[in-house]
């Protein structure tokens, strides 16, 4: 039985981390060259990867169905809790806002042109956010099942995406270097965020429960799937396209459409599309259960059902109130997500490690690097988000 909930949490880690953000990484890195690419791919893996296991580190001094704001409250006080509460609402109301209006016109466009119906955005974004809701307020049981099936169809996709694409590949272009400095760090705060998915950690804890070392692997291997997985992305999208073709794209509907052309094949323009579909979904249930579980936790919810439906109504009914109403207000949001996922993967729990090994000499499971470690995630964290205010105020190239 643990190990049937150690699988499907990688795959809830993996599902939630491999979004539709993943198609923004050759539009986010075109310019830099695939090495240079690369170098910040894996970085932002290993910084992710070492602060999702910070987590697992406080989550054994905590009870098992301890949340953000439980473990913030804990070591940092109520002013820690507040800064906690408010970067895990406004980043993921955001998150889920952009996925019930992005999923919701895709989910609209699928039903009109099956169906030969006519119906409005605003009907595909309510059924979405029904059906996602729906599952996740049965429990991370049914998000894992669910999930799985989902997972598994688009690696299937995913591999035929590669299998269709891998002939075109061509070495020259995976041996240019960057066109401009500035690219560099603009593409940061992108690649940062294509990891993120410690929302979704204290939903795992609670599921497994808090055996330190098999969520230690659930964490190593859910995160190590999307890395490989976006390396052999970059390696085609970078390799069948110049750099300056891939600039020269106009967003992402220019680039499947470039690299559908380049492949003679329509069904390379299919295949993304139910890429994005599938990549949207895997990752809505990955946020909305964890943004879930918090407020089940923040306003003490039990697990009964109704306590699950009212938590889901505070979860889902926000979202999807400004996804129809003004959905251009958190697509904006979005632009500052990379700061809010900041806060909420680096300094919050290098601040609570921090505070945590100073206050007492525990024993268990602790992260190697020591205080060198916090600090250069620390750092990290900084970086990014100096690179993304700079890139709002003009200083450095815009990316897409």
């Amino acid at each position: 039985m643990l190990k049937n909930k150690t699988i499907g949490s990688m795959l809830i880690v993996a599902g939630t981390t491999i979004g539709a953000g993943m198609l923004a990484l050759p539009i986010a890195s075109a310019g830099l060259g695939f090495t240079t690419a690369l170098i910040l791919i894996v970085g932002s893996w290993m910084l992710m990867t070492y602060t999702a296991l910070l987590m697992l580190e406080l989550h054994q001094y905590a009870p098992r169905d301890a949340t953000l704001n439980t473990l913030a409250k804990l070591w940092l006080g109520k002013r820690g809790q507040y800064i906690a509460n408010f970067s895990m609402v406004f980043l993921f109301y955001a998150l889920c806002a952009a996925y019930i209006a992005g999923g919701g016109t895709q989910l609209q466009e699928r039903i009109n042109t099956g169906f030969n119906v006519s119906i409005a955005p605003q009907f595909g974004s309510i059924l979405l956010a029904i059906v996602i809701a729906s599952v996740v307020t049965l429990g991370t049981s049914k998000v894992d099942q669910f999930n799985r099936v989902l997972f598994t169809i688009k690696m299937i996709v995913l591999g035929s995406l590669f299998y269709m694409l891998s002939p075109y590949v061509q070495s020259t272009h995976l041996l240019e270097m960057p066109v401009e400095q500035g690219l560099i760090l603009s593409a940061i705060p992108v690649i940062f965020t294509s990891f993120g998915f410690h929302g979704s950690i204290p939903s795992i804890v609670k599921y497994v429960g808090l055996e330190i070392k098999v969520l230690r692997n659930v964490m190593i291997a859910g995160a190590a799937l999307p890395l490989v997985i976006y390396i052999f992305w970059q390696l085609l999208s970078q390799g069948v396209m110049s750099q300056e073709d891939l600039l020269n794209s106009e967003g992402l509907s220019g680039f499947v459409a470039s690299v559908a052309s380049i492949a003679h094949s329509p069904n390379v323009a299919i295949a993304v599309k139910l890429f994005a579909d599938l990549a949207l979904a895997t990752s809505f249930l990955g946020v909305s259960l964890g943004l879930f579980d918090f407020f089940a936790d923040a306003f003490k919810k039990g697990d009964n059902k109704t306590d699950r439906i009212k938590t889901a109504l505070i979860t889902f009914i926000p979202p999807l109130g400004f996804a129809i109403f003004y959905p251009q207000g958190f697509i904006m949001a979005l632009g500052y997500a990379a700061i809010a996922l900041v806060v909420l993967a680096i300094f919050l729990p290098v601040a609570m490690v921090y505070k945590q090994r100073a206050s007492s000499e525990k024993t268990g499971y602790k992260v190697k690097s020591g205080n060198i470690g916090l600090g250069i995630a620390a750092v990290c964290g900084i970086t990014i988000i100096a690179a993304q205010f700079m890139q709002m105020a003009g200083l450095i190239p815009a990316i897409g």
